[in-house]
């Protein structure tokens, strides 16, 4: 997380080299246009004057003066003007003094708007650019041997450094900035006297532009690597948490390893979820989130399934904190006998030689330089069942109807039970749509160049949600959904029609067969857009951390995680014992 923060405020510094980079060019070269033109002006009325007193006859000579005089009154006319909105502005620079405290100048109140400075960081930009023009003026003292006004320069960056620190605003410096700056600014003149070469400058600071341009890269690349790379950890808490529970749940006796209610896990008249997690915390706070905001729990009926080695530690943390009066049930997906590699075809793949070298790429190397997107064909969950299990809901719950499929990255912040009661007009999937004007269409998601692509989906249509959608499985039944799926997974064998995730194949899948939810039904993007308005989450009835930043993870953004933590006891002896809450 550190190194991360780190990281971002290189990237913001760099940013700001950069901008004070082009300022200062624009600058130069509007100095250099300027006296250019100011030369060929003087240059051309030279040459009038000149060739004027050989040709003028004494009328024209007369008309000559004449304007010339003219000139003179109006430039003395001007001048006294100038004087007169010079006293003017004076005299009311006096009379605003005498009104001011003179104890405290700035921002020490927050009821004394008028003295908030509208520039609250020029100062540090002032003193970022001065040392942009010392490191300029160093090199070039250097180019030309003088020594000694480099090692002066050199020493004035230090304490202008020293004094900056890593302040970003005016109200962060060091209380001797100002002298800094002063002797900064008579240091620069100094140099600029001894050395000023406009060419010589130019050619430096574009070196220094494309220098920090390359750095500004390399940072981007190493804070997506971090990024990903944090994104796949399991946090020491979690682990902590799924060890304690594991143990304790194989030291129970068999017969109080079981749930109670089991007779509602076929029951068609119930409201039944789907929920596929390795996460024991993660999916408490989806069964938590829904219980505490369902209006008639006990008719709520939770299928969890995991995997072999969070088996025990789901089952024994729902043991110690079942959900009220409803149901709950935990299965282990290498239990389930008919997902084989002869029936399942990502199975079949993810089993392949070929499969493991692309997400492994065991021949390459895995640099920061060479690890962003590398590191994210290793997230495992393209790698787990769980995640493909999603596709094959009819095989796992065989007696069901209706089944409302949950991601465990979710909260729950409303009664859910209306969307059994949506009509989805013969279509099998129910989901929120995601696209904008040109964003989130099936061409981001789909390879159109492959001719297979291109003749069967339109690359304009709409994607939708994964993570809360409502299925009618006689439908999917009926329509043979699996098998569609199965179809274009075996033509993605080398993945020439998509690269990554369950999306994609959802969108091909249910392609036609998918019906709109009202947006307020799933609200998304708690895990990597900052802006989500306020106003959409509040009145979500679930809100989706899809992306990175999960909200059990130390890169969350914060202004969400009460949302998710809001269901979570952290007084449990299991919480506290792992330092969950901190």
């Amino acid at each position: 997380m550190l190194m991360h923060f780190i990281t971002s405020r290189k990237i913001l510094i760099l940013f700001l080299l950069l901008r004070s980079f082009f300022f200062f060019f624009f600058f130069f070269f509007w100095v250099i246009l300027k006296s250019t033109e100011e030369a060929a002006n003087d240059k051309q009325e030279t040459s009038k004057g000149d060739h004027s007193s050989f040709s003028e006859t004494p009328a024209s000579l007369a008309r000559r003066h004449l304007r010339e005089k003219r000139r003179e009154i109006r430039a003395a006319d001007l001048v006294k003007l100038d004087d007169e909105v010079t006293v003017k502005l004076e005299n009311a620079a006096i009379e605003r003094s005498k009104s001011v405290d003179s104890a405290v100048l700035g921002k020490y109140s927050i009821w004394r708007k008028e003295n908030e400075n509208e520039n609250p960081d020029s100062t540090v930009r002032l003193m970022r650019d001065q040392m942009i023009m010392a490191r300029v003026y160093i090199s070039l003292s250097r180019i030309k041997h003088k020594t000694d006004l480099a090692n002066e320069l050199q020493n004035q960056l230090k304490e202008s450094q020293r004094a900056l620190g890593e302040a970003t605003a005016d109200s962060d410096l060091h209380t001797s900035a100002p002298e800094k700056i002063k002797a900064m600014g008579q240091m620069l003149s100094k140099a600029r006297e001894q050395l000023y070469d406009c060419k010589l400058v130019t050619v430096k600071l574009r070196a220094m532009l494309q220098s920090a341009d390359e750095q500004v890269r390399s940072l981007k690349k190493q804070s997506t690597f971090l990024s990903q790379l944090a994104a796949k950890t399991i946090p020491n808490g979690l682990h902590c948490l799924s060890m304690r529970l594991t143990i304790d749940y194989y030291l129970l006796p068999p017969e109080k390893r079981k749930f109670p209610r089991s007779e509602n896990l076929e029951n068609p008249d119930l409201y039944h979820y789907a929920l596929f997690s390795d996460n024991v915390l993660a999916a408490s706070v989806v069964v938590n989130s829904t219980i505490m905001n369902a209006k008639e729990p006990e008719k709520h009926v939770f299928h969890l399934v995991t995997d072999k080695l969070n088996f025990g530690a789901m089952n024994m943390w729902f043991l110690l904190n079942p959900p009220g009066k409803a149901t709950i049930h935990v299965e282990n997906v290498d239990e389930f006998k008919w997902l084989n590699s002869s029936y399942c075809p990502v199975l079949r793949q993810l089993e392949s030689a070929a499969m493991k070298e692309y997400y492994f790429k065991a021949a390459h190397p895995t640099t920061l330089a060479a690890g962003s997107s590398n590191l994210k064909y290793r997230n495992p969950k393209y790698l787990s069942m769980l995640n493909h299990l999603r596709f094959y809901l009819p095989q796992v719950y065989p007696q069901l109807d209706k089944i409302l499929f949950l991601d465990d990255d979710i909260v729950v912040q409303k009664d859910l039970t209306g969307l059994w009661r949506v009509d989805l007009n013969g279509k099998v999937n129910g989901a929120v749509e995601t696209c904008g004007e040109s964003f989130h269409r099936f061409d981001k998601y789909l390879n159109f160049s492959n001719p297979h692509i291109a003749k069967n989906f339109d690359p304009n249509a709409c994607g939708w949600a994964y993570g809360m959608n409502i299925f009618d499985l006689k439908e999917w039944k009926k329509k043979d959904i699996t098998g569609i799926y199965h179809k274009w997974q075996n033509m993605n064998e080398d993945r020439v029609l998509w690269k990554l995730g369950t999306l994609p194949p959802g969108l091909m899948t249910f392609y036609g067969l998918t019906h709109p939810l009202e947006k307020s039904w799933h609200v998304l993007g708690l895990g990597y857009n900052p802006s989500v308005d306020r106003s959409e989450i509040d009145s979500a009835a679930v809100v989706h951390y899809n992306g990175n930043m999960k909200p059990w993870l130390e890169l969350a953004m914060t202004k969400y995680r009460p949302y998710w933590t809001k269901y979570i006891k952290f007084d449990h002896p299991y919480i506290q014992s792992c330092k969950l809450g901190e």
